[in-house]
């Protein structure tokens, strides 16, 4: 018999899956305990849809991670931070400070974990700062960090 979890089942499937189980497993113990339902054409048209407007929002997210990440060339965000006389910065640029002056700046909001810095910014200049927009697509954004006397 064929069935749609509506629950994962340890050793069967996912929720939303399409199993073909025994009649008896699924009429005694499957579909009593609502873990699935019998696949009709329903049921069936249902999963497709959900899987067609998932794969939909799947591509709009990619396609809006790209928008962005070709916003970013071209693109320098500045951030001002105090020293000392020695010229030794009190503290370090990290990507939250990176985040919130995109913000700022370009008024692109963009989660602090997905801009990737190996190590705060500790030095004035310019630096190329990494961010993963979407698993497979990244853009890089250029960062100046000046102080007092600087632009």
């Amino acid at each position: 018999m064929k069935v749609v979890l509506l629950q994962d089942v340890k050793g069967q499937g996912k929720k939303d899956d399409l199993i073909t189980v025994s009649d008896g497993y699924a009429r005694n113990y499957l579909i009593p305990k609502k873990l699935a339902v019998e696949a009709d054409s329903r049921i069936l048209n249902d999963i497709r849809n959900k899987e067609a407007a998932k794969a939909r929002r799947i591509e709009l997210e990619k396609q809006a991670a790209r928008e962005t990440a070709e916003k970013f060339k071209g693109m320098l965000v500045k951030i001002r931070i105090q020293a000392g006389a020695d010229g030794k910065f009190y503290g370090s640029v990290t990507n939250k400070d990176i985040a919130d002056a995109l913000a700022a700046q370009y008024e692109i909001e963009i989660d602090k974990r997905k801009i990737v810095l190996e190590s705060p910014i500790k030095a004035y200049g310019t630096y190329p700062v990494d961010v993963k927009l979407y698993p497979e697509i990244a853009g890089t954004l250029n960062v100046l960090v000046y102080g007092d006397g600087e632009n």
